[in-house]
């Protein structure tokens, strides 16, 4: 078992690799983020509606999802360093593709499938190397404390980076950020060795992967439906729910048959796991809710342009910026449970400030306190949730459990813009905006729920014999 008391140095390579992963985790989480100072930009500039940009951004986030399983399985397959590389240059056609766009179906067809579809295919490998690459857990949770630094302020500072760009140059210039950024994470992921061989003979589930990515599009687009027809909503739903059903069923049924299916349910044996990817998925819905709702508010009801938004959000960045780079310090002193107890605490009190105080006043520093809280709460708790789950593992299930964590992260990114944008979109006003916040309010504390059935102390064995190394851990 991997030393839990004494890091390991990083050797320079690493460091140079971990500066590539964690660059592309900031680069996928501020795409899911800054589009929404966008909203009135877009919207006048495409001929478009409020709805027609949340669409973009919600599809955006569902096709990370959708696909996060499947891209995790083909890293074992074709490696774990191809697949970044291949997933970099699909995501930097569609940033481009997104910039020239001359309507909403462009943009969707750049935004939200193509640079979906890259991030699907890059984001299991940061996760994969990272925890191949730092074996012990004070290491780790500094890697993992700076990928998740990098990914939470990319999306609590896209807002204002986004708004910068827009206001200054052009909402299109934004996309073309991301293709530059691309290009030197390119050149920096020069150095990158793949630790594991890659096995061309594993074999791809490809009825599987087109099961489960109906199942979570059927989901999430009746979610979107909620605000049309109800009766729409429900068909949707339902139907995403028996596609899913099915999905597990013949996964079942070929783990039986000693084929390797798409996702081996044997990853949901572990409790421990379980109960870090249902944290994970509510701390991101929290997240991507919160900024779509504050932002979509702050322009269509209070009328501010994208810079003035944008601004707002720095109190968020601060404190996950603050929260983030302590992760290190933080996991030796406390347990995974404690910080991401705490961190969803500070976060659903953050929601009920930002509620109590917008309702009381105009001005714009009523939503400082709330995103600032918000900001460390999220920013204490993202680290030790992916290393609850990606540690409760063997190296090799670390393709199947990364692409399993990032798509429920996505999946709770998706929830969070649709659930709360669609409350909001349906009537744009005081009412529709402290509706979406409790909501998320509500779920969170659901998140919290989870966190405190984590174990207190290291847990046993993994269901496969193998040392959990961090679950409920004191460094």
């Amino acid at each position: 078992m991997a030393d839990r008391t004494e890091p390991t140095k990083a050797p320079p390579e690493h460091r140079r690799v971990l500066a590539a992963l964690a660059l592309a985790q900031f680069i996928c989480s501020f795409a899911g983020s800054n589009m929404n100072v966008m909203i009135n930009d877009i919207s006048k500039d495409l001929d478009t509606t409020v709805q027609g940009v949340q669409v973009a951004i919600t599809v955006f986030l569902l096709v990370m999802a959708a696909l996060m399983i499947p891209g995790g399985k083909l890293t074992d397959r074709y490696g774990r360093k191809r697949c970044f590389v291949v997933g970099l240059v699909v995501y930097a056609v569609g940033a481009l593709l997104s910039a020239a766009a001359p309507g909403l179906g462009v943009l969707i067809l750049g935004n939200s499938i193509l640079e979906g579809v890259g991030t699907a295919l890059l984001i299991p490998p940061v996760y994969i190397l990272t925890t191949l690459l730092y074996p012990d857990l004070t290491s780790r949770a500094r890697a993992f404390g700076i990928i998740m630094a990098l990914g939470g302020i990319g999306a609590a500072a896209g807002p204002l980076i986004g708004g910068l760009i827009t206001t200054g140059i052009s909402w299109r210039a934004a996309f073309v950020f991301q293709a530059l950024v691309i290009a030197m994470i390119v050149w920096l992921s020069r150095g990158i060795e793949d630790p594991l061989p890659p096995d061309p003979t594993r074999s791809f589930d490809t009825g599987g992967a087109v099961l489960s990515a109906t199942g979570l599009v059927l989901v999430v687009m009746g979610i979107l439906a909620a605000d049309n027809n109800i009766w729409l909503m429900i068909a949707l739903i339902v139907l995403g729910v028996l596609v899913l059903g099915w999905f597990l069923r013949l996964s079942r049924a070929k783990e039986q048959a000693g084929r390797e299916p798409l996702l081996s349910l044997s990853l949901f044996r572990n409790r421990t796991s379980n109960l870090g990817l249902v944290t994970q998925n509510v701390q991101w819905l929290l997240l991507m809710g919160t900024s779509f709702t504050v932002a979509a508010y702050l322009q269509v009801v209070r009328g501010y342009d994208a810079i003035q938004t944008g601004v707002v959000f720095t109190a968020a960045t601060l404190g996950l910026l603050v929260s983030s780079l302590s992760a290190e310090g933080l996991a030796r002193r406390r347990s995974q449970r404690t910080l991401i107890m705490t961190g969803f605490m500070g976060s659903v009190a953050g929601v009920a400030v930002l509620v109590g105080l917008v309702g009381s006043t105009s001005t714009a520093w009523a939503f400082v306190p709330g995103l600032l809280l918000i900001g460390l709460g999220l920013g204490v708790m993202l680290t030790p949730s992916v290393n609850v789950v990606q540690s409760a593992f063997p190296e090799a299930q670390q393709g199947e459990i990364s692409g399993l964590s990032r798509s429920v992260s996505n999946l709770g990114s998706s929830f969070g813009t649709a659930i709360a944008g669609t409350i909001l979109v349906a009537g744009l006003s005081k009412g529709a905006y402290a509706a979406a916040m409790i909501t998320l309010a509500v779920i969170g504390l659901g998140g919290l729920a989870a966190a405190a059935l984590l174990p207190r102390a290291p847990g046993g064995p993994t269901p496969h014999g193998t040392p959990a190394t961090t679950p409920g851990t004191h460094a």
